[in-house]
């Protein structure tokens, strides 16, 4: 602690030792506390997130896949309360093609977290690394559950809450798929934090990863205004701002694509995966593209909307959805 109190950054060596007692349930609640206030006082730096992701992941349930797959994740803490815009991105990058392992959590600072909406749909998610598997190959997506395979960081739950504020662990989550995700479209609340996220995720051996953060803070690409993105991939980096007519999106307002519980996120993505025309659908098919390109299914954004749209009007994104919430029942059912 002595090196963050005098504001000096830790190296991703010290930050994964330290991240070590937290997860190993060695550190005392005042220490996990004076570490999240210490890093968040100085500004969390790419090899502190780096080290500390690899911390939970060493501590993780196993899963592994023979192919490389994909995350769409946000931080979250936007606070603009829109619907599940990733997780609707899943279905529709799935029915690109691509193979989608969606991490996620109930929700923390919304109303309504990828696997609220989830289980709302029908899905399954409490599965392990087999039924993931299995729904992974027969669905092309499958959700692995923060809460199931990262059961160390309930040594961390109670500091978190009690501090109340955002702090390092809200960035190390959509880091941290146990399925080691190669390929990543990342959401940003903080556009300070955008760039760091993206260094983090290329020190954390990611092929290609886009990172981003809208003008109006959403940790989305927006409908509404300019996205700034920062790309990671084999060939270098590059930051560039998207806005949606250039990419062929319709734009839209904030107040479009509000979301709500549970039940009311669900039937905005039914709606969508059913090709109902309107702001849903604009904002789901830009921000899948964003996933499309990190799997390489794309060059560009332009052609990942085309992309996007295509999977939802030949029904392949619905049937994504469709097949994960029954080989997800199934599995769980054998489970029982």
């Amino acid at each position: 602690m002595g090196a963050l109190v005098s504001r000096r950054s830790l190296s991703k060596q010290e930050a994964r030792a330290a991240m070590d007692e937290v997860v190993g349930g060695r550190a005392s609640d005042a220490q996990i506390a004076a570490l999240l206030v210490g890093l968040r006082s100085k500004g969390e730096t790419a090899p502190e997130i780096a080290g500390m992701v690899e911390a939970m992941l060493g501590a993780a349930t196993t899963f592994s896949y023979p192919e490389p797959v994909l995350d769409t994740c946000g931080t979250g803490g936007d606070r603009h309360g829109t619907f599940n815009v990733s997780t609707c991105a899943a279905f529709i990058c799935a029915g690109a093609g691509a193979k989608v392992a969606k991490h996620g959590n109930r929700a923390a600072s919304s109303q309504c977290g990828s696997a609220d909406v989830l289980e709302a749909l029908g899905v399954e998610i409490e599965l392990g690394p087999e039924g993931a598997t299995k729904c992974l190959d027969e669905a092309g997506i499958a959700f692995l559950f923060a809460r199931r395979y990262h059961p160390a960081m309930r040594h961390a739950a109670g500091v978190r809450g009690e501090l109340g504020v955002p702090t390092v662990m809200n960035f190390l989550g959509p880091l941290s798929n146990p399925a080691r995700a190669q390929y990543q479209a990342v959401g940003v609340s903080s556009v300070e934090m955008a760039p760091v996220l993206a260094d983090s995720l290329e020190q954390l051996g990611a092929r290609h990863a886009l990172v981003f953060c809208a003008a109006d803070g959403l940790d989305e690409l927006s409908i509404a205004d300019v996205t700034r993105v920062f790309e990671t991939s084999s060939e270098g980096k590059r930051t560039f701002d998207v806005t949606p007519d250039e990419v062929g999106v319709v734009g839209g307002t904030l107040a479009d694509i509000k979301g709500g519980d549970a039940r009311v996120n669900a039937e905005i993505i039914r709606a969508v995966l059913d090709d109902v025309q309107g702001p849903p659908l604009e904002m789901a098919v830009l921000n899948a593209a964003a996933g499309i390109v990190a799997a390489g299914l794309a060059d560009g954004l332009p052609g990942g909307v085309g992309l996007a749209r295509e999977s939802i009007s030949s029904g392949r994104a619905k049937a994504a959805a469709e097949n994960l919430i029954r080989v997800s029942q199934q599995v769980k059912s054998k489970d029982d």
